[in-house]
């Protein structure tokens, strides 16, 4: 549709010491929750809500996930530069002496200049599609599928479909599908644009109520305090956008990612759990299989289940 585009996709660097830029102290990050930039980085103003990502640590794949939303802050920020030809391209060393180096001009010192600056800060959240992916990918391979292979910034543009299919050469196709999910794109007729909000409206709402419903407890492995607990739908949200009264169970983090992707299954026959076999070499994964569901089900919980079992078993 013309004046819309794709979402882009970005390859994100994280973790400690790897984020210094510029001289500065580096940034606060949660990988499997939200990303953190400021004013002061290149392609800050270019990152979208509805983009896709990668994370990486400059070694390895981490896991991918599509931004829900950005919240912008103005603070003052203490910028390190150059003692001797006052640029930002420094880095502390952590074994030689003195401190710093300077990459612009080669200097070493060990007492930098400082500056401090009013930025924009910007805080990223995407934990509702994240997918840990934990060294499947190494960073060699990530290089050679951002635009520019030679790029050494933090935050890079990828090339999301060279991407997509060195994932599913691994195996993790289903983890993308989840991110295209999430992916704001779809549209009303007259060209109105149904953003990523519809993802998310009611979440809180619903989730409380399976809390209300069902108490503390996974339904897969029983009871857990209610800050790991999610409410996992039995149906894709993305699709149908409609939060069902009996169309969710609670469910932990990592048994929901397992379950949205088939690998646990509920025979509705029986309400047994089924274990796919990559999980059976994982002792609390495989003692689940064949174990009653531990919560008492609506009859439309079963339909649901019912349509899950048929999309991952049926073969």
């Amino acid at each position: 549709m013309e004046g819309l585009s794709e979402p882009n996709a970005w390859l994100l660097m994280t973790v400690g010491d790897n984020r210094q830029h510029g001289g500065n102290s580096g940034y606060d990050d949660q990988v499997d929750v939200y990303y953190t930039w400021d004013s002061t980085v290149p392609n800050h103003a270019n990152i979208k809500e509805g983009d896709r990502i990668a994370l990486w640590d400059k070694d390895r794949l981490l896991g991918l996930s599509v931004i829900e939303e950005i919240a912008t802050e103005t603070k003052e920020k203490l910028l390190y530069k150059c003692a001797v030809c006052g640029m930002a391209g420094i880095k502390a060393r952590k074994e030689k002496s003195p401190l710093y180096k300077c990459y612009k001009c080669g200097a070493e010192f060990d007492v930098p200049r400082s500056q401090t600056v009013t930025v924009t800060e910007y805080r990223s959240r995407h934990d509702a599609a994240w997918t840990a992916l934990d060294n499947l990918l190494p960073g060699a391979d990530l290089r050679t599928l951002c635009e520019s292979p030679r790029s050494q910034l933090s935050m890079r543009p990828l090339r999301w479909d060279d991407f997509r299919t060195a994932i599913a050469a691994k195996g993790a196709d289903r983890a993308v599908e989840r991110v295209d999910h999430r992916r704001p794109d779809f549209f009303f007729p007259q060209g109105h644009r149904l953003e990523i909000v519809r993802v998310r409206r009611g979440q809180r709402q619903f989730r409380e109520h399976l809390l209300a419903s069902q108490g503390e407890s996974c339904a897969f492995t029983g009871e857990a305090p209610s800050r790991v607990l999610e409410a996992g739908h039995l149906y894709s949200y993305a699709q149908l956008g409609v939060h069902h009264e009996h169309g969710g169970l609670l469910l932990r983090r990592d048994v929901h990612r397992l379950f949205d992707d088939g690998w646990l299954a509920v025979d509705p026959s029986t309400l047994r759990v089924d274990v796919a076999d990559p999980l059976e070499r994982y002792p609390q994964y495989a003692r689940l299989h064949d174990q009653r569901l531990r919560a008492d089900l609506h009859d439309s919980q079963v339909q649901w289940l019912g349509h899950h079992w048929a999309e991952h078993r049926a073969s």
